[in-house]
């Protein structure tokens, strides 16, 4: 029981490391308080509290404000490591029987994904869609089709695309299988850079 005061201090310490950990967050990630309540049902007024200190987190604010900023509980209060180097990858399945896998957790910055789509129809018709940033894809598997502005292009595992996501893009399968597919997304100005070493 001796040590019972030091575990309390600890804990006091964590908790309150807690609120300059969720402003640098949401600032990296370019998100107000307004935003980052509606993403998460927390008050802007409880959030503003939070940052500075003034409030101490309960874990049903710290569970929906992990989601939020993409990173764990542990990260969020800065726990000690615990010597495994494993990603526990959460697959996050799609109505249309593709499914998503987010392969990092650092809020802001280039994310990376695998995508794992099932079969296609070679007649379907895509949806193109755009938005803010850059986008790098890489084929594991399959062939994929890609449909970027004017072009439509199958892409066969090993191939690459690179492009700015503003411009309207759609990704697919073909009828001839599933396809798998690492995609590194960043913000505007933020592109995914190959480096060969030549002798």
């Amino acid at each position: 029981m001796a040590g019972m005061p030091d575990d309390h201090e600890d804990i006091d310490r964590t908790l309150d490391a807690v609120g300059p950990r969720l402003k640098r967050l949401r600032q990296r990630s370019d998100v107000t308080l307004i935003d980052l309540a509606k993403q998460t049902g927390i008050s802007a007024s409880t959030l503003s509290r939070l940052e500075a200190g003034l409030r101490r987190p309960t874990l049903e604010q710290l569970l929906p404000l992990a989601r939020a900023h993409g990173v764990t509980l542990d990260e969020l209060v800065d726990a000690p490591p615990t010597g495994d180097p494993r990603l526990h990858l959460r697959p996050i399945p799609c109505g249309d029987g593709s499914v998503i896998l987010p392969l990092t957790r650092r809020p802001g910055g280039i994310q990376a994904y695998k995508f794992v789509l099932p079969a296609g129809g070679d007649d379907e018709e895509p949806e193109l869609r755009t938005h803010e940033g850059f986008d790098w894809v890489y084929v594991l598997n399959g062939t994929l089709r890609l449909v970027l502005g004017e072009h439509d292009l199958l892409l066969k595992a090993g191939e690459v695309a690179e492009f700015d996501t503003r411009t309207p893009h759609w990704f697919g399968a073909t009828a001839a299988g599933p396809v798998e597919y690492l995609s590194l997304i960043g913000r505007q100005g933020e592109r995914a850079h190959i480096r060969a070493v030549t002798k």
